[in-house]
């Protein structure tokens, strides 16, 4: 049989489910999710190997309108990073959100008017529709938007016709040798998985208490075999953040950590001893030299 290998890039506004469909795909997490917007920061590739098939799909960060509170340095970088995703590849997801259209949603479809890709719309969250008889009307109405190669309503939650989206995408993916490993998932590491659980963990526990400026960075990644050893920096830039991560009695960052941990754990299949830390620095999200020490990094 012929093998065939191809990049698919999941882009949409932020918080309509793209991490989640990632890892409904791959059958584990890969990307972090949560229900707050801009949780994804990075690119970040989910790989599956099927047969003689291997999609390289590519999550990436919500695009979004620059306005005066998202004109910091980090909310460029996950625009430019979900643009720099769009090139070179070879088929588009194109993800929105039930019968809503946003001014989001128009900032991503501009963004494709140059991609040469087939484009697939995705009409995420079907399943929280309470009228149904509205859908049909609505994907009819969307094929106005622009020439799709597919419209297809799903539920990344729930996997309602994903294995129908995954067959759509591979009708379009090039004839070729394979890029990377059948067994491997992902292009990132281990110690880039434990910084992403860490910071999953706190947006959703603070999500609303706690703004975006606050990253992870993992100072100590060591593997003995049975148990792995991690410590992780949590930088914030305010000392009033500090104190709410911390929690009273410190009981906030206890159960972050408790939570982060077990997760750790089933992700990489070791005991984790997880020691956590807050800092403040201040104004690290617009400081592009702070950011890419940070691993904010194009390249």
């Amino acid at each position: 049989m012929t093998q065939r290998c191809g990049f698919v890039a999941i882009v949409g506004r932020p918080n309509v489910g793209k991490s989640t469909l990632m890892n409904r795909i791959l059958g584990q997490k890969v990307s972090i999710t949560s229900r707050r917007p801009q949780t994804t920061r990075h690119q970040v590739m989910g790989i599956k190997t099927e047969d003689e098939t291997q999609f390289i799909y590519v999550d990436t960060p919500g695009m979004h309108i620059q306005s005066r509170d998202r004109n910091k340095a980090i909310n460029r970088f996950m625009n430019q990073a979900a643009t720099q995703a769009l090139r070179d590849i070879d088929c588009v997801v194109f993800l929105v959100d039930r019968t809503r259209w946003t001014e989001e949603d128009d900032v991503v479809l501009d963004k494709l008017t140059h991609v040469r890709a087939p484009v697939i719309l995705a009409v995420n969250k079907v399943d929280w529709l309470k009228d149904k008889s509205t859908l049909l009307p609505w994907l009819e109405s969307l094929q106005a938007k622009r020439e799709f190669a597919a419209i297809l309503p799903i539920s990344a939650k729930h996997g309602t016709n994903v294995p129908e989206l995954e067959a759509e995408v591979a009708q379009y993916l090039p004839e070729g040798v394979h890029y990377f490993p059948e067994d491997q998932i992902t292009d990132r590491s281990q110690r880039f998985l434990a910084a992403e659980l860490v910071r999953e963990k706190v947006m959703r526990q603070l999500g609303d208490e706690l703004p975006y400026q606050m990253t992870v960075e993992i100072e100590e990644f060591r593997d003995e075999g049975r148990i792995i050893h991690i410590s992780a920096l949590m930088l914030v830039e305010r000392p009033g953040q500090k104190k709410i991560l911390i929690g009273e009695n410190g009981e906030r960052i206890k159960k972050i950590g408790r939570e982060a941990r077990l997760e750790m754990e089933r992700a990489l299949g070791a005991k984790v001893m997880l020691n956590l830390w807050v800092k403040v620095k201040r104004g690290w999200s617009d400081d592009d030299r702070a950011l890419k020490s940070l691993g904010y990094d194009l390249d």
